[in-house]
């Protein structure tokens, strides 16, 4: 998928993050101080910073200030600082996100999926291939040996959704919000129809169903 730097003092923190970011495919940097990320940033290859603003030796604004003089490298500020004063200053040093503690990981996970989607780190390609099916996404098209396989766009979405966030469980109201929108009146037992009806069609053993929360995609390394 992407790699990430994680930079935060706390280490139980970090560790958390790191581990659940791991589960969703992403490649992990860890850093526990400003001088730490500075270094680490300047050796290359990260996609995205998740920084927390409260940090030892340099602060997390000033890093921040620093990796803008020279690069557009998606930056999500964490931090228990949640006055208006530090999130403008924040922004105002071109932060791309802000997220307060304590916070949801699965809200942390699909803000970094945003991100890396807008930067283009976290799209995926136009067709891919299940098993015997071949999805076009562009095309909002599926087939197999035996030729097209009647699916619906919304269905393509889902799909493209759940592969979009793979590795992170997404909730019926997640998937109804993003494919539907807040205002839509539908259940969320129709979003169970759908991953039935996409597994069924596409013959699917890679949505994963976990009990009494949602749906991930998920695939055996």
């Amino acid at each position: 998928m992407a790699v990430l730097l994680i930079v935060e003092d706390d280490r139980k923190t970090n560790e958390a993050v790191c581990e659940y970011l791991r589960s969703a495919g992403h490649e992990i940097i860890q850093a526990y101080d400003g001088g730490e990320a500075l270094r680490v940033f300047d050796r290359g290859n990260i996609d995205l910073i998740v920084l927390d603003l409260m940090l030892p030796k340099v602060s997390g604004l000033s890093v921040l200030h620093e990796i803008r003089r020279k690069s557009a490298v998606p930056i999500l500020m964490l931090t228990a600082v949640e006055d208006e004063h530090t999130q403008v200053a924040s922004f105002d040093e071109q932060a791309d996100d802000y997220i307060t503690k304590p916070f949801s990981m699965v809200l942390l996970g699909r803000r970094i999926t945003a991100l890396l989607r807008r930067s283009g780190k976290g799209v995926i390609t136009d067709i891919m291939t299940f098993g015997e099916v071949t999805v076009n996404f562009s095309g909002y098209t599926a087939k197999d040996k035996n030729g097209r396989i009647d699916i619906t766009p919304k269905e393509i979405d889902l799909l493209k959704l759940l592969v979009e966030h793979k590795g992170l469980v997404l909730t019926r109201s997640q998937i109804l919000d993003d494919l539907w929108g807040d205002d839509c009146l539908i259940i969320d037992r129709t979003v169970d129809t759908y991953i039935k009806n996409l597994r069924k069609k596409l013959r699917l053993d890679c949505i994963v169903t976990v009990k009494g929360i949602g749906y991930k995609y998920e695939v055996e390394q």
